[in-house]
Order: C-alpha cells, then structure tokens, then sequence
C-alpha cells in the first residue's frame, strides 16, 4: 500500500464516517476507482478508530457523565431514574445487535458484501428510505424523551451498516427520524452508540489489516491514516451538528443516488471492476 493511498484513505474516511453517506462505501470506491484494489474491510475498521477518538473527545463531557452515572445507578437504586443511566443502558442494548451480527457474519462482511454492484444498489435505496424517514418523521421528540424501544430499534439500524453502502450514521439517522426524534438528537445518539461497536471492531481487526498476505499496510502507514481520519473527523462532528439543526437531510439524499448511479455507470463500462 502506498503513502498517497494511505493518506486520500485516511482523508476520506474523516470526511464521511459521520455523514449519512457511507464511509466505508466511499473507501471502497476510491480504492477502486483510483487504487486498482480494496484496501479491504479490517483496513476501514481499523481507521474508524481515529475517528471514534474524534467522538471520544467532542462528547468527552458527555461520556463522562453518563459513565459515572451509569457507574454509581449500578450500586445506588437512588439515581436510576437520571436520564444519563438510562443511556447508559440504551447504549450497551443498542451495541448489542451490531456486535452479535458482525461476529456471526464478519466473514461474508470482508468478502462477498463488498462488491461493488452491491454497493451502489444500496447507497440508491437507503437514500430512498432517509429521503421518506425525513419527510415523514415529525421531529417532535428531543434526546431527553430517549426510551430503550429506540436504543434497540436504532442498534438495529446501526448492525445494517456493516453492508457498505447502508452508513452507520444513515441507518441511525433513519431510525431516529422515523421514530420521530429531532434530527440533532438522532445524530447525538448515532454518536454515542457507534463507541462501543466501532472501538471494539477495530481492535478486533488490528491482527488481519497486518496480514503479509495482502496488500497490508505497515504500522507506520497505519498510525498516519488513523491520526489523519480523526483530525478530519473531529472537524466533521462539528459541522454535521451545525448542518443538521437547521437544514434537512435532502442534500445527502440526493449526493447518495448520483454516487450510486455513478458507480453503476463505472462498473457498466468496465471502468472499474465489481470484486
């Protein structure tokens, strides 16, 4: 793997690991639009860690105190009823499906889901459904009217994006406007949920993306791309806070289909190649 690949990598997964446009469909398609081959699913699961410590930063106070909450309501029947203890729990039940689907299915994930066709029917659809979950949710539910149904619901959603192309942060968003909640408190939770799932996926991938029997990358080229996805990233948290509390999801919607057209085109032509 070379360094220019390493650092576009790591650029682009910065840009788009928080946007509901799909993170590791967008490294896929760059690695085989201008890189001639998969960087490979353990490559972005490992890269995802830089930008999970850009989450573990921005949101530092915010983990904080629902650790410490959840920490404490675990001994203290007392403080059980405070809105950070029960996030707490909406957070490990929601990580939970992620977690048991990926472990179950993490070899058809590297292989099979990762083609391209794949890929780009995918981004098509799932913009279709953010573009109806936006039209139809009614946004009248804020972070503090969080129940368990929508920790598990929104987990769901979040395992669907171990297909590239669904998004992590699309298929939460989704969820979330489809059960109603505002646009910022969906992605405030996308956040906090993708902590577990995220950190513990890297670190199980640390082992393969070393593997000499690829086109693995060294230590070196690794620690750039991480460093580099979570500079990127922490700036990227901040706009889409921005973005989102004052303009729809359309945009993205509309970026998804063109990108998904885009990609078919390619594979059509014979310009890129599906596997």
């Amino acid at each position: 793997m070379s360094w220019i690949e390493v650092i576009v990598l790591g650029v682009v997964q910065g840009l788009t690991e928080f946007l509901p446009i799909s993170s590791s469909a967008h490294l896929r398609i760059t690695s085989a639009l201008f890189f001639e081959a998969d960087a490979g699913a353990s490559f972005t699961a490992v890269t995802q860690l830089g930008t999970e410590a850009a989450v573990l930063l921005y949101f530092a106070k915010d983990i904080w105190r629902i650790s410490k909450t959840w920490i404490v309501g675990i001994w203290d029947s007392s403080v059980r009823g405070d809105p950070d203890y029960r996030m707490g729990w909406y957070v490990i039940v929601g990580s939970i499906p992620i977690g048991v689907i990926g472990f179950l299915f993490k070899d058809q994930i590297r292989s099979g889901l990762r083609n391209l066709w794949i890929t780009a029917t995918v981004l098509i659809v799932f913009a279709l459904i953010l573009a109806f979950a936006e039209y139809w949710g009614r946004q009248t539910r804020t972070l503090q009217r969080l129940t368990m149904r929508d920790g598990v619901v929104m987990g769901f959603a979040q395992a669907m994006a171990l297909i590239p192309g669904v998004s992590r942060s699309g298929g939460t968003l989704t969820a979330g406007l489809f059960l109603n909640l505002t646009r910022e408190a969906a992605a405030r939770f996308s956040f906090l949920l993708a902590i577990p799932a995220v950190v513990m996926s890297g670190l199980f991938s640390l082992p393969d993306v070393f593997d000499p029997e690829g086109r693995a990358p060294t230590v070196a080229q690794m620690v750039v791309a991480t460093v580099i996805a979570f500079a990127v990233g922490y700036a990227a948290i901040a706009w889409l806070l921005r973005y989102v509390a004052h303009h729809t999801l359309y945009a993205f919607v509309l970026y998804r289909v063109a990108l998904g057209a885009l990609v078919m085109a390619l594979l059509m032509t014979g310009t890129i190649s599906a596997t």
